[in-house]
């Protein structure tokens, strides 16, 4: 298996950016592997696969959630053979059911390359984030 790239990795973490601020849910659970796992401060317990989040996204959605703004900084990404660490600062709106909440959180994400050659997400970790001179 070839070696994951910079490139690949930031192109990999803009699709995935770009879908969820959209709040599109197939495009953005796309980019995730099947097996991946999710460890949120919003939640009590791992999300231990792609399909259990989608579960709890759509719970969400029905409760009247959407991104409506979404914005990355400090991004740094790490190379470790077929795997990268991808960290970034994340500024998030949220609208549920028209009342919008301002979202400072740091998250970092692991990427891995398939056997089909995609690069794709195998874990995301979501922190709220403290106040910072780097911060947003």
């Amino acid at each position: 298996m070839d070696l994951i790239t910079t490139a690949e990795v930031e192109s990999a973490a803009q699709r995935l950016m770009t879908a969820f601020a959209a709040t599109d849910t197939d495009r953005y659970f796309d980019c995730f592997a099947p097996d991946a796992t999710f460890v949120f401060h919003s939640e009590p317990d791992r999300l231990s696969s792609r399909g259990e989040y989608r579960s709890l996204w759509q719970r969400w959605l029905e409760d009247g959630w959407r991104v409506a703004e979404c914005a990355s900084s400090n991004a740094h990404i790490q190379i470790a053979g077929p795997l990268a660490v991808f960290s970034h600062d994340v500024e998030t709106v949220i609208d549920v059911s028209g009342t919008k909440e301002t979202l400072l959180e740091r998250e970092t994400i692991i990427f891995a390359r398939t056997e089909t050659g995609r690069v794709l997400a195998i874990h995301e970790h979501l922190s709220s984030s403290p106040v910072s001179s780097k911060a947003i």
